[in-house]
């Protein structure tokens, strides 16, 4: 992927649906740690602690949560990248 297709317009989407913690968080860094900062990537989570651990994720790392919400049982999160990754 180039970087001007990561700064599209379009999210890139993160399906981290059916996995427990810590697997949405770890699988997110990963993500974010492949695209440069003003991308911004959608996770979609079914863990009920991704509540609290994809926001926690997203300002540790440096990023912006845009937005969140629930769809059914799905939780999505909109995360805008940062600069900088606290976590290397």
């Amino acid at each position: 992927m180039s970087a001007s297709s990561a700064m599209s317009s379009e999210p890139i989407v993160i399906d981290t649906r059916r996995l427990n913690c810590p697997l949405p968080v770890i699988r997110s860094r990963r993500a974010a740690k492949s695209l440069p900062a003003g991308a911004q990537i959608l996770v979609e989570c079914t863990d009920p602690l991704a509540k609290i651990d994809i926001p926690h994720f997203a300002t540790a790392d440096g990023h912006r949560l845009v937005s969140s919400g629930e769809n059914g049982n799905v939780l999505w999160f909109l995360i805008e990248l940062g600069g900088g990754n606290a976590s290397g």
